[in-house]
């Protein structure tokens, strides 16, 4: 990719300086915690069901590809967050890279695209909740309002409390994820592996797709690379960690939802339920809410402190007004960005509410965007990582992957086309009001 306004130090690729020591409160155990919950998500709720549906047993296959694929790209963002820590994640390595221009189009489908995904997050877990309660669907969002509330207080205490909140969190998912498979382990079945390949290699390449998505979230990090302590050793640590635990976590259940559903997988709406219910019929509906009120909790907390500092950055950089740059700094609380990132959730759920909770347009705006913040940020790593360093071949590796994540988006990508343009406007309103007047 050609570079955008790029810089004169970025023409060569030299080695980063060593990152300080730094006072930051995220130590190995909260930061892991935190690339856990932004990477296991929701998908446990949903995607052993549907990958089994469309692939069979085979669906273990997806996981394990995918497993293998998201180590070059975690890698990736590892490297460069723990190598140069700013708020601004992913765009502050494209600016140093591909310009100001571009990291602007990437913070801006980071803030405005991405940000989407977080209220159709509560939304899922709020349905999920009130499917396996039992309760009238009208609940739904009033749930989904009430899971996205607590993340949003203890982000206001900084990541000093949220990294807490997000250890407990992470830790409660991890245990009833046990409990879940333990329970189930017991009613598996070995006919339920046969045959392996009902619907041929083609279903495994639909599950694939399917658990890219599930695997996304190690960007989060990068914005709030500042908070941690000692990033150089810590961030890679952590990361190496999270993608070895969130591996497991998948591989474990799509184990036990092919051995114990088989074909009942494909129909099932609600697989984890079905997983427990067998062994555990009075209580596993109580499980399994506590499993989607945790995920959601988790998933919006770790997702909070990157958009808070992210906008902090574009206010920083003069993307939103400079107002916003308070608590921009490490250490900083960005409580008026927070506050910003709280009025975006609060439009994108009314418009969910108006849509009836038809989420479809939604999760393509997020999943659109966050295929070109990959793209960006996997291009930009390949110019300012060091040449021929561990980072720098994974992100050669992960380029050629985000070109397959581009195709996957099709048309979609017209949502951060339209974000892109906006960035250009900025960029022309910049340039007409420094230009000399005659």
């Amino acid at each position: 990719m050609p570079a955008v306004g790029l810089p004169a130090s970025a023409e060569s690729t030299p080695a980063a300086p060593p990152a300080p020591l730094r006072s930051g409160s995220l130590g190995l155990a909260r930061g892991t915690a935190l690339y856990i919950a932004a990477v296991l998500g929701t998908g446990i709720l949903v995607l052993p069901g549907l990958a089994a549906s469309v692939a069979g047993p085979a669906s273990i296959i997806a996981v394990v590809a995918v497993f293998l694929l998201s180590i070059p790209l975690a890698g990736t963002f590892a490297a460069l967050a723990s190598r140069y820590p700013d708020p601004g994640g992913v765009a502050s390595y494209v600016r140093k890279a591909l310009g100001g221009t571009a990291a602007r189009m990437t913070g801006y489908w980071f803030y405005f695209g991405v940000c989407v995904g977080a209220p159709v997050v509560g939304v899922l877990g709020a349905e999920y909740v009130v499917a396996v309660l039992g309760v009238d669907h009208a609940a739904v969002a009033w749930v989904g309002l009430a899971i996205l509330i607590p993340p949003f207080i203890t982000n206001m205490f900084g990541v000093r409390i949220s990294g807490a909140a997000q250890l407990v969190l992470t830790g409660l998912l991890l245990v009833v994820v046990v409990i879940v498979v333990a329970l189930s382990v017991p009613q598996a079945q070995s006919s339920n592996f046969q045959p392996f390949l009902p619907h041929g290699w083609a279903g495994v390449g639909t599950a694939i797709s399917l658990f890219l998505w599930a695997f996304a979230g190690w960007e989060v990090g990068t914005h709030i690379a500042g908070e941690f302590r000692n990033p150089r050793r810590v961030i890679p640590l952590a990361t190496a960690i999270a993608v070895v635990v969130v591996g497991a976590a998948y591989l474990a259940l799509q184990l036990v939802t092919v051995a114990v559903l088989g074909d009942r997988a494909s129909s099932s709406a609600v697989p984890l339920l079905d997983l427990v219910a067998g062994t555990a019929p009075v209580y596993g509906r109580i499980i399994i809410a506590v499993i989607a009120a945790i995920v959601v909790l988790g998933v919006v907390n770790a997702y909070l402190g990157a958009f808070a500092k992210l906008g902090a950055s574009l206010g920083r950089d003069g993307d939103l007004p400079h107002w916003f740059a308070r608590g921009v700094d490490d250490g900083a609380i960005a409580r008026r960005s927070l506050a910003l990132t709280a009025a975006l959730f609060a439009v994108y759920y009314a418009l969910m509410v108006a849509a009836r909770f038809d989420l479809e347009a939604f999760i393509l705006v997020h999943t659109s965007c966050m295929a070109a913040i990959y793209a960006f940020g996997m291009f930009a790593a390949v110019r300012i990582l060091r040449t021929f360093s561990p980072g720098w071949w994974m992100a050669v590796v992960s380029s050629v992957l985000t070109v397959g994540l581009l195709v996957l988006a099709g048309w979609h990508l017209v949502i951060p086309a339209g974000l892109a343009l906006a960035a250009l406007v900025v960029t022309l309103v910049k340039r007409l009001r420094k230009a000399p007047t005659p």
